[in-house]
């Protein structure tokens, strides 16, 4: 019995074939495989359009906290914050100082 149920038994699957055979008939296999085939299309489909709604969505909640997070933000603490990361990128030598 153990080797009827061996997923690699070749019995096996002359068996599994039989019944689908005998259950559809050999006209409808054609449509049950095209259907079968249009289905799981469907399902790929849906998950990568859901994947992108969800990767768009993302991006957009980003863009939107990024520009309310600036605009709470006054001009003179900008320039502050880009005279400091200035001052750093020319300590780490990044970028050669203009004054010399």
């Amino acid at each position: 019995m153990f080797l009827l149920f061996n997923m690699s038994n070749p019995l096996l699957w002359v068996a599994i074939v039989a019944v689908i055979f005998l259950l559809f008939g050999g006209s409808k296999l054609p449509q049950l495989a095209k259907a079968l085939g249009q289905s799981k299309k469907a399902f790929k489909d849906g998950l990568a359009e859901g994947e992108s709604e969800e990767e768009e969505k993302s991006r957009n909640d980003l863009a939107g906290s990024k520009s309310a997070s600036l605009s709470a933000v006054d001009d003179e603490a900008l320039f502050e914050e880009a005279r400091r990361r200035a001052r750093l990128r020319v300590a780490e030598g990044d970028i050669p100082d203009a004054r010399r």
